[in-house]
């Protein structure tokens, strides 16, 4: 493929991490891989820009970013060489064979078969460090989001985020030293890990990024084409066969998520026409794989996406046992954001129950936990309690809370579409 300015953006998705890979096994170090890769992609911008043609971006990107990783090491030598008290050391270090390396195996893969964006994850899910060191820096190095996209997307502040990628880079260099892609046992071992990290980013993708401008935005398309290498190398793990399932239902839902007017459409009002009936099929397929064989977290989220999304409208939805799916979930994993999602359901089963004296005390015990995690959860659990209460209010008749509520979140929530939304129902 001939990268040209014009195409260089969808090149780069599919670039980025076999760049990073290459030259992480080539420099020993994922922090030197990052910024030679990236290093490269802006001279690549610049030799496309200039109507150049470079052939094949990732053959291009590894060989300047190797030229450039010798280049600085030379340079390096050159300056220790006049230091006197290096020069004796110096005097004695062999010419190393790698600089005449040929360019025609620029962009060879390191040997081994794995997709190149999972042997990053496997990499960066390292269980030395902790889970947000972990997604920031899988959404840096496997993604190639830089640290203000990084900072938006998870509601940060840009320093926050370049502190916490520094801090996982360090953590993971003194943990495991030059760079090295875990094989076989202790894949397996990590693999809870990796899932955990394409299901944070495929969250990011579904919250924050309702309907992708380009393929570099899409991160939701990103995290299924890792799910896919997933499968193809534990083809018979039931918790990937459940994650898959869960991202490719929730890109089947994605077609209509935002309306003419760039608001969000909630999944009470959705076509359901507009669905993607191919990426619906295989997700239930993939969710009935993983319920053969597993009942772990994302089976269970398999299940209650597989519930929301073959239901042939959100009142025929089987809310009872959606409730009961996510309490399993609970028990499973019990994040505050499954509490909200939990009490959510129950909202609604109670809603779509006749009018009774049980109805308006469940409705009133599902306020009761949405005010107090709206108060004090974790911000994306307390931002999704808020949210909740506001629709509570509309649909129980309370407008002019429900007004107020949606005129404060319009102020607070960080997607440009969910805003519109909120600022649409606070007027109306």
């Amino acid at each position: 493929m001939t990268a040209s300015a014009a195409g260089l953006g969808e090149d780069f998705a599919d670039a980025w991490p076999r760049v990073v890979r290459a030259l992480a096994a080539y420099t020993g170090s994922l922090d030197d891989a990052q910024e030679y890769a990236a290093e490269a992609m802006a001279r690549a911008v610049a030799e496309a820009g200039g109507g150049r043609s470079i052939g094949s971006l990732a053959a291009w990107c590894t060989a300047v970013g190797k030229r450039a990783f010798l280049d600085d090491r030379r340079r390096r030598a050159t300056e220790q060489r006049h230091a006197e008290r290096e020069a004796a050391e110096l005097s004695a270090r062999p010419r190393q064979a790698e600089w005449a390396e040929p360019e025609a195996s620029a962009g060879a893969p390191p040997g081994d078969a794995l997709d190149d964006r999972l042997a990053l994850l496997f990499v960066a899910c390292d269980p030395a460090l902790t889970e947000q060191a972990r997604l920031v820096l899988a959404l840096r190095v496997v993604c190639g989001l830089d640290v203000p996209r990084i900072a938006a997307h998870l509601g940060v502040q840009p320093s926050a985020a370049a502190a916490r990628l520094t801090r996982a880079k360090r953590a993971l260099a003194e943990a495991r030293g030059s760079f090295r892609v875990p094989e076989g046992p202790e894949r397996r071992a990590r693999l809870p890990v990796v899932l955990a990290s394409v299901a944070g980013m495929f969250t990011v993708a579904h919250r924050d990024v309702l309907d992708p401008g380009s393929p570099l935005d899409d991160l939701g398309r990103q995290a299924l084409s890792i799910a896919d290498a997933l499968v193809a190398e534990f083809p018979d793990d039931a918790e990937v066969r459940g994650l898959r399932a869960v991202v490719r239902l929730g890109l089947a839902r994605r077609a209509g998520r935002v309306d003419a007017e760039g608001a969000a459409v909630p999944l009470d009002e959705a076509d359901r026409r507009r669905w993607d009936a191919r990426l619906i099929e295989a997700g239930l397929s993939d969710a009935a794989a993983a319920a053969d064989r597993g009942d772990g977290r994302f089976v269970l989220e398999a299940a209650i996406a597989g519930l929301h999304t073959a239901a042939p409208s959100f009142a025929e939805t089987d809310w009872t046992r959606v409730v009961a799916f996510y309490r399993a979930l609970e028990r499973v994993w019990g994040a505050p954001s499954v509490t909200v999602a939990r009490l959510v359901a129950e909202q609604q089963l109670a809603l779509f129950s006749p009018p009774s004296g049980e109805r308006t005390a469940a409705l009133r015990a599902v306020e009761r936990e949405l005010r107090v995690l709206a108060a004090g959860a974790a911000p994306y659990a307390a931002l999704d309690a808020r949210l909740a209460l506001a629709d509570l209010a509309r649909r129980t008749g309370r407008r002019e809370e429900a007004a107020e509520r949606y005129a404060a979140l319009a102020a607070e929530v960080p997607t440009e579409a969910v805003r519109r939304l909120c600022e649409r129902r606070a007027a109306g």
